[in-house]
C-alpha cells in the first residue's frame, strides 16, 4: 500500500531523527527553493503556487522532515521579469544551495533559468502545462505538452459533441509558448484539412488590456457563418479584461465558444463569470473533479489557507504531484544528492486528485489525462469531457517535419533530449 505521503507512515521513525531541542544546524535543514512571481503581471497567477509550496513544505516537517531533517523553503520573487529570472535561480543554487527549485510559469521565464540549472547541474520542477520542444536532462515537466492537451481537446471541438467546430481563432501572448503551440496547433489543423483562409492568429502583449477592437475583429472572423471557436493562450491578468470585453461584446459560448488554455479558477476569482458561463478552459484537472483525492487536497488547502473560498487549478495540482514525487525520490536515493534524485525521479507514480494514477516518464513529462471545463456562474467548472486514461506525453511534436524522429530519453543510460532515432546511442 503506497499512501499520499510516503512519509507519512514512516513518521514515528523519522521523528527520532529530528532534533527535540533547539534549532537546526545549517546542515540539518534541506533547502528548496520557490521561484514564482509575485509581483508584476504574472503575479494573478504565480503567487498560489508559492502559497502551495509553503502548505506542503509545513507539512512535510510537521511530520518528522525529510531524511531526519527539516525542510527550509527559499522564497524569492523574479517580479515577473525574465532575465531576474535567471539571477535568481543562480542566487538560489550558488547562495542557497537549494537541493531543488520548483518555479516558473512562462515559457519565456523556464528558458530563460534553463542555462543556469542546465550549468550549475541543478533540478527545477516546472508545473506548467507548455509548448513542448523541449526536453532538459535538468527540468522535471509536471504540466501538459501539446500531445496531451491541446491536440485532444481540439479534436473535442472538432467532433460533434464539442460543437463540429470548423473556422479557428489563435488568440496568445506574445512569447514562445502561444507562437510555438499555435505553430503546432496550426500543423495539427492542416494536417486534417483546415485550410489557411480558417484560421486567424493574433498576438498581444504581456498585461494587454485595449481588447475591444480585436475582440470585435473575433466577432467578424466567427461572421462568416462557419462554426468558429477561439483558442487562447492568453496569459497572466490580461485575462481579466480580455474575458470582461467578450461579455461587454456579447460572445456568447453558443455561438463562439472560447476554450483557455492558460485561464483557470485562480484567474476567474477576479470576474463576473455570469456572462461568460459555457466558456471553455482545458487543463489536466478542474477544482469540481469528484475524487477521494482531490476532496482531500482541497480541505487541505483550505485549512491551511484559513478561506473557503480560495480555489485550486490545475498548476497547482501539477506542482503538489511534482513535490510528492520530489520527496518520493530523495526518500527512494536517500539522498538530495541532484544525480541520484534525478534518476529516482524516472517511474515515480502517484494518484493526483485528478482521479488518475499520473506517472513520470523517462522523458522527465508526466503522462496526464486532459479536461474540458465549462465556466460556471460561480467561477468554477463543469467538466463536460476527460479522457478515459492518462495520455503519454511527447516533448516533440509529431506534426512538425523539423521534429521527425527525435528522441527524449533520460533515463540510464541513454541521456538523450533532442536527438533522431537513428543517433540515440549509449554512452
Amino acid at each position: 500500500m503506497r499512501p499520499e505521503f510516503r512519509f507519512l507512515a514512516r513518521l514515528a521513525s523519522v521523528a527520532l531523527l529530528v532534533p527535540a531541542i533547539g534549532s537546526a544546524r545549517a546542515e540539518d535543514t534541506i533547502k528548496v527553493g520557490i521561484l514564482h512571481s509575485l509581483s508584476g503581471t504574472m503575479a494573478i497567477s504565480e503567487t498560489i503556487l508559492k502559497d502551495l509550496m509553503l502548505m506542503q513544505i509545513a507539512e512535510l516537517n510537521d511530520h518528522g522532515g525529510l531524511l531526519g531533517k527539516k525542510v527550509e523553503p527559499v522564497v524569492v520573487d523574479p517580479a515577473s521579469d525574465w532575465p531576474l529570472f535567471a539571477e535568481k535561480a543562480r542566487e538560489l543554487l550558488q547562495k542557497d544551495k537549494v537541493a531543488a527549485v520548483f518555479g516558473c510559469w512562462t515559457s519565456v521565464s523556464r528558458k530563460s533559468v534553463l542555462p543556469v540549472f542546465e550549468e550549475l547541474n541543478g533540478l527545477l520542477f516546472y508545473p506548467l502545462e507548455y509548448e513542448g520542444e523541449e526536453a532538459s536532462y535538468n527540468v522535471f515537466y509536471g504540466g501538459s505538452v501539446p500531445s496531451n492537451k491541446a491536440v485532444p481537446a481540439i479534436e473535442y471541438l472538432m467532433s460533434g459533441e464539442g460543437g463540429a467546430v470548423k473556422r479557428w481563432v489563435l488568440e496568445g501572448t506574445d512569447y514562445v509558448y502561444p507562437r510555438t503551440s499555435n505553430k503546432i496547433i496550426r500543423a495539427f489543423l492542416k494536417s486534417k484539412g483546415v485550410s489557411d483562409d480558417d484560421i486567424r492568429e493574433n498576438y498581444t502583449p504581456f498585461g494587454f488590456s485595449d481588447w475591444q477592437t480585436e475582440v470585435a475583429k473575433i466577432k467578424q472572423f466567427a461572421a462568416a457563418g462557419k462554426k468558429t471557436a477561439v483558442i487562447s493562450t492568453i496569459n497572466g491578468d490580461a485575462n481579466v479584461p480580455f474575458y470582461k470585453e467578450l461579455a461587454n461584446q456579447g460572445v456568447k459560448a453558443t455561438e463562439v465558444p472560447v476554450i483557455g488554455f492558460s485561464v483557470g479558477e485562480e484567474e476567474l476569482a477576479g470576474i463576473d463569470t455570469k456572462n461568460l458561463v459555457g466558456h471553455l478552459a482545458g487543463w489536466a484537472y478542474f477544482q469540481s473533479v469528484k475524487s477521494p483525492e482531490n476532496k482531500a487536497f482541497i480541505e487541505k488547502w483550505h485549512a491551511y489557507t484559513k478561506d473557503p473560498k480560495r480555489v485550486t487549478n490545475d498548476p497547482m495540482e501539477a506542482e503538489y504531484i511534482l513535490f510528492h514525487m520530489w520527496v518520493y525520490a530523495v526518500e527512494q536515493a536517500g539522498t538530495t544528492n541532484v544525480d541520484a534524485v534525478r534518476q529516482a525521479m524516472i517511474g515515480q507514480k502517484m494518484k493526483a486528485p485528478s482521479g488518475f494514477v499520473e506517472v513520470m516518464n523517462s522523458n522527465h513529462h508526466l503522462s496526464k489525462p486532459v479536461m474540458i471545463g465549462e465556466i460556471q456562474a460561480n467561477g468554477q467548472f463543469s467538466i463536460v469531457y476527460q479522457s478515459k486514461t492518462v495520455l503519454e506525453p511527447q516533448p516533440w511534436s509529431k506534426y512538425l517535419e523539423e521534429d521527425k524522429g527525435k528522441v527524449a530519453d533520460w533515463s540510464y543510460p541513454w541521456r538523450c533530449g533532442n536527438c533522431t532515432a537513428a543517433k540515440f546511442t549509449d554512452f
